[in-house]
């Protein structure tokens, strides 16, 4: 167990020392030696972990999927938004998830596949919204695979535009905004009446998963 612990921290340690390098030299100008060298770890230990600079993008890339699962919600259409501002949360408090977003972003890694995230989140949502049609909290017209497309894209770039203005300071309310201007033409007004989409959303529910993260851990020590 604690070889297999001190083998996750030399891999977290190797993914950081990444994110740092292609965040201050870019993807293409970036090299093993570089993050070797920000990472403080010996070539054997990098390539045990990932065999090229091109998995070490993917890994960072993966950190933006690594949420815990928010709290089920009666209402689909509520744990929707709880997903999505657990999801900006993270944004603001893990370095990781940063730089995966802007290595998604970045242009300039035109031969890096990119798509993961993108894919990956509009599947989640495209799911989450089903699961909402099925519900009857839908309005009749939306197609949630449309709808989970424009909801990523958009998201995309009201983050990018927080990022650039107040470096995710005022991005709970952005993003805020962006549901409340995109969840009336999607869910019916009865539905959406109840669901709560304040900026700091994000915030109180990931509080709620750890402490039932918490919980869970003190029943398995006692039991």
């Amino acid at each position: 167990m604690a070889m297999q612990d001190r083998a996750i921290r030399t891999r977290r340690k190797i993914l950081e020392a990444a994110a740092a390098v292609f965040g201050e030299r870019g993807y293409q100008a970036a090299t093993i030696a570089d993050i070797l060298s920000t990472a403080g770890v010996t070539k054997g230990a990098l390539y045990f972990h990932f065999a090229s600079k091109e998995q070490l993008a993917q890994g960072v890339l993966r950190a933006q999927e690594g949420q815990d699962p928010v709290p089920t919600r009666t209402c689909k259409a509520q744990e929707l938004v709880d997903m999505v501002m657990v999801y900006v949360h993270r944004l603001q408090t893990d370095s990781m998830v940063r730089a995966g977003v802007w290595l998604a972003l970045n242009q300039q890694a035109a031969d890096l596949d990119r798509s993961g995230p993108f894919l990956t989140w509009s599947e989640t949502l495209t799911e989450m919204l089903e699961a909402a049609r099925e519900q009857g909290e839908l309005l009749p017209h939306v197609k949630p695979a449309e709808t989970a497309r424009v909801i990523v894209g958009a998201f995309a770039g009201v983050q990018a535009m927080s990022q650039t203005l107040s470096d995710y300071a005022d991005l709970g309310e952005r993003i805020a905004e962006l549901l409340r201007h995109i969840l009336p033409n999607v869910v019916i007004s009865s539905v959406l009446a109840s669901v709560t989409l304040d900026g700091d959303r994000g915030t109180k529910v990931s509080a709620e998963i750890a402490a039932e993260a918490d919980g869970q851990h003190l029943e398995t020590v006692g039991g």
